[in-house]
């Protein structure tokens, strides 16, 4: 078997694709897959008690119901990004039979020659592209295979990625981007809503924002307790909105101190708040730790859209939120280093705290 080491990433195959390795007869799960202890899929509630599940909010009630029942929701939506940061979108306006193409365009994407798919593998030095994104020797990998790339700006698009895609899967995904575009801008409008920022306010941030997309394929494993298919993390996102594209199950998300399989309602969305949205509404609402675990015999395939505020903004809690009364917890800082900053570390975990402001710090950061 070629070399599984980390820092052989860019010259052996099998770290480019687990889809390669999982051909191979293992006798054993490669060294570099294996998941420290404290990350095993396994952490979930010990003492038998049913598991919470995570909310359903329905966007036609959301956005065009009558008032009581939008007023309902949208206290539900408020209570939800607070308490969990996490929610199931359903009625969310895009039709089925777009989410079957696209269901459709990207199994076959994956299962094209390695060969084929390495025209798009993630350059040194770079994030973007197929393959894993390795940062340090003796780093952990993920048991899955993906493709991570920036959608708008359209000017910030690689050439040699979206323009290089095949053709009926570039096409399916311009008409995914399209509605989720504006599935998200009426969605991130609505949250500001919930929390009294202003609308201006989320607007301005959000327009023509920095976007992009992963779609991830997680082989089955034999021992899917030995691995993980996500890391642990929080995103760095103002919303971040999943398709589960197959229907298999796999994401878990930590809730006081557990972890919580999320069992996704057919065609549903599963929206988080990510680490942006936690510190624009001034840590009233909570971006929350999730990975993927993998199944045994069943691979998993999913794409994720993430939503932040334009490059060129800075962001730092709402002004519109802040007063005497409530000073800001989180520092000002441009969104190009803060995603810059975000993307040289490894996932592990959440990662804001170099954002709170410490006791004492408050009023040099209040600019109300």
């Amino acid at each position: 078997m070629a070399s599984l080491e980390p820092n052989d990433c860019w010259s052996s195959n099998s770290v480019l694709s687990v889809m390669e390795l999982t051909k191979e007869q293992m006798i054993a799960i490669p060294q570099s897959y294996i998941c420290p202890h404290d990350q095993e899929p396994l952490a979930l509630s010990a003492d038998c008690t049913p598991l919470p599940t995570i909310t359903t909010i329905d966007m036609k009630k959301l956005a065009f119901g009558e008032a009581t029942a939008t007023g309902l929701e949208l206290e539900k939506l408020h209570s939800t990004c607070k308490d969990w940061g996490f929610f199931q979108l359903v009625n969310h306006g895009v039709s089925s039979s777009l989410l079957k193409k696209l269901k459709h365009e990207i199994e076959e994407f994956f299962k094209l020659p390695l060969e084929e798919k390495m025209k798009y593998k993630v350059k040194p030095g770079d994030v973007e592209g197929y393959g894993t994104v390795v940062r340090s020797k003796g780093q952990k990998l993920d048991w899955g295979d993906r493709f991570y790339m920036t959608v708008n700006p359209i000017h910030r698009r690689k050439p040699y990625l979206f323009p290089e895609l095949p053709p009926s899967l570039r096409d399916t995904l311009e008409s995914y981007f399209l509605e989720l575009q504006k599935l998200a801008m009426t969605l991130m409008v609505l949250i500001g809503k919930a929390v009294k920022m202003g609308t201006r306010e989320v607007e301005e941030l959000f327009e023509d924002g920095l976007q992009s997309m992963r779609m991830t394929y997680y082989p089955p494993c034999s021992q899917p307790e030995l691995v993980i298919g996500l890391s642990p993390h929080s995103d760095l996102t103002g919303v971040t909105i999943l398709h589960q594209v197959n229907g298999v199950d796999g994401l878990q998300i930590k809730k006081d101190g557990v972890w919580i399989p999320v069992s996704f309602l057919p065609d549903a969305f599963v929206v988080n708040v990510g680490d942006i949205m936690e510190i624009l509404s001034n840590g009233a609402y909570t971006s929350v730790e999730h990975r993927a675990t993998v199944n045994s015999e069943k691979e998993r395939i999913s794409i994720a859209m993430f939503f932040n505020p334009k490059l060129d903004a800075e962001i730092g809690p709402a002004k519109s939120l802040l007063n005497t009364g409530t000073p800001p917890l989180f520092k000002r800082i441009g969104m190009e280093e803060y995603v810059k900053d975000y993307f040289s570390r490894n996932m592990n975990g959440k990662s804001l705290d170099n954002m709170r402001i410490q006791n004492g710090e408050h009023m040099q950061h209040m600019h109300v």
